[in-house]
């Protein structure tokens, strides 16, 4: 019996694979009438909620299910009415609002979760990532009826967030129905999935991705601790590289010496001191914000400087320029 069914297509494959799938435009219209039907609309609101949904207006796809029933919900429901059309259209205060209708357990799951995806889709637009995770990062893609623009936004902030781990398992699942979501959310998801894979703990490119998000949280007027303490971590590694550094200064400048010492073929002469009179003894030199980096001569510290900021926006030579001022602080005390 198997053999007359034939193999598998690759969408076959690929359909079983998939832990979502899309409602249908149906789906969400049965789903709408039910909910409907416990509500009091007046005849202007039912009118409008009618054209909404008229067999004739609905789309082949579910491209625009999530807006559609958020027009509807704010007919139905005056109290999201403000809280639909800002995320429609208003811009977002330094401190987005807390809106009840987001947590009201006497609305029911397709009102509040639903609710919770359009606002975490326009605070993500807006690049409030924290706050657009407090709304999407417990929904699941059965619970919302776009799970794409679920999946595709966590993916988003995760990815801005450096969340490592967390973007490649949402952009993972949203690939599960390639060929189905948006293209525009299939392309994104493929350059974000391979701009992040490669990104390693301590690289210079971790360190500028965190100092855009410094320069972010600022922008919005946000210098508390958070930001503090993420200014602390850029500060923490590039340490790390500027000791890595060294180090390698210095094994090459040995490696020098021992290569000079070998080329030599005269041996110092009997009438010529040799100099010096210690017992030889090198005081171990610590490299770090406790040793003070800026033991180095200038010229050094300048060509690590540049080594460093190489490939970086120009602002953030600044960041690192403060690095150094705070090393030649801590250094004197």
């Amino acid at each position: 019996m198997a053999a007359a069914i034939g193999p598998l297509r690759a969408d076959d494959e690929l359909q079983k694979r998939a832990t979502w799938q899309q409602p249908t435009v149906a789906e969400v219209k049965a789903a709408v009438e039910q909910w409907l039907s416990g509500q009091k609309l007046d005849g202007a609101a039912r009118s409008k909620v009618a054209a909404l949904w008229a067999e004739d207006q609905l789309p082949a796809v579910s491209a625009d299910i999530l807006d559609r029933l958020a027009e509807t919900i704010a007919l139905a429901d005056p109290a999201t009415r403000d809280f639909v059309a800002l995320c429609r259209e208003g811009q977002p205060p330094l401190v987005p609002a807390a809106f009840a209708a987001l947590q009201d357990a006497a609305r029911p799951p397709l009102v509040r979760n639903n609710l919770r995806l359009l606002y975490g889709r326009w605070l993500a637009q807006h690049e409030l990532y924290d706050e657009a995770l407090e709304q999407l990062d417990g929904l699941q893609p059965a619970e919302v009826v776009d799970p794409a623009t679920l999946l595709f936004y966590q993916g988003v902030c995760h990815h801005r967030l450096l969340q490592k781990e967390p973007c490649l398992a949402a952009l993972g699942r949203l690939q599960e129905n390639k060929g189905k979501i948006p293209k525009r959310f299939e392309v994104l998801s493929g350059l974000m999935e391979a701009d992040l894979k490669p990104l390693k703990t301590d690289s210079l490119d971790e360190v500028s991705r965190m100092m855009d998000d410094i320069e972010r949280r600022l922008g919005f007027g946000r210098a508390g601790k958070r930001v503090r303490t993420q200014e602390d971590d850029v500060i923490a590694k590039l340490d790390k590289m500027i000791e890595e550094l060294e180090k390698q200064a210095q094994q090459q400048q040995a490696s020098s010496s021992s290569q000079g010492g070998k080329q030599s073929a005269q041996p110092m002469q009997d009438s010529m001191p040799g100099g010096g009179s210690g017992p030889g003894e090198v005081d171990q030199r610590r490299t770090g914000i406790q040793s003070g980096w800026g033991n180095l001569p200038p010229k050094q510290r300048e060509e690590a400087l540049q080594q460093i900021s190489k490939g970086l926006p120009s602002h953030y030579r600044e960041v690192i320029e403060e690095y150094f001022r705070k090393l030649a602080r801590e250094g004197g005390n």
